[in-house]
């Protein structure tokens, strides 16, 4: 059984003035929601063989955030291929890096990883939700038999789909 894990980067802030979009970090309500997120694996029991990530800033600084809260070290393989990458190029990454590895953790960047769960996802109820918005900070873990080259379209079955507003309200869309 294979195990695949996305996690959306925390909300960055737009009103930084950093000369590139890959150098924009977190705000706030990010990194309350990252720490959130981090508490959720921890109580979930949900650890990890390998971590795949992009290194953009506000990838990193949500890995730090979860790992301070998750209680596991989490120290990723920084791919900067996973950079908004569409959801065949996350999978290539995938096939490349995940080894031997059972769970795998990819943190990166929409639209790529909700195209990636609607890719691979069986249909249900959070399947539904993921059409609506994968939203920053949000998790979606894929179970599927077979090797990480091969779940098939629609093979894979969405087993969680966790927004952080899902677990404190106040982090939910700003109004």
């Amino acid at each position: 059984m294979k195990t695949l894990t996305l996690l959306r980067h925390a909300k960055s802030g737009w009103d930084d003035t950093v000369a590139r979009d890959f150098d924009r970090p977190l705000n706030d309500k990010g990194r309350r929601a990252a720490r959130t997120m981090g508490r959720h694996l921890a109580r979930e029991g949900l650890r990890f063989d390998r971590v795949i990530a992009s290194p953009a800033v506000r990838v990193v600084e949500t890995l730090a955030e979860v790992g301070a809260t998750c209680g596991q070290s989490l120290d990723p393989i920084w791919d900067k291929r996973l950079y908004l990458a569409p959801a065949e190029q996350i999978m290539e990454v995938v096939a490349a890096l995940a080894g031997d590895a059972a769970t795998l953790l990819v943190v990166g960047h929409n639209p790529g990883l909700e195209e990636l769960v609607l890719d691979l996802a069986d249909a249900g109820a959070a399947r539904a939700a993921v059409e609506m918005k994968f939203p920053t900070a949000a998790l979606a873990e894929l179970t599927w038999e077979g090797e990480w080259t091969s779940p098939g379209s629609g093979g894979a079955t969405l087993a969680r789909f966790t927004r952080p507003r899902d677990l404190d309200p106040r982090l939910g869309p700003d109004d």
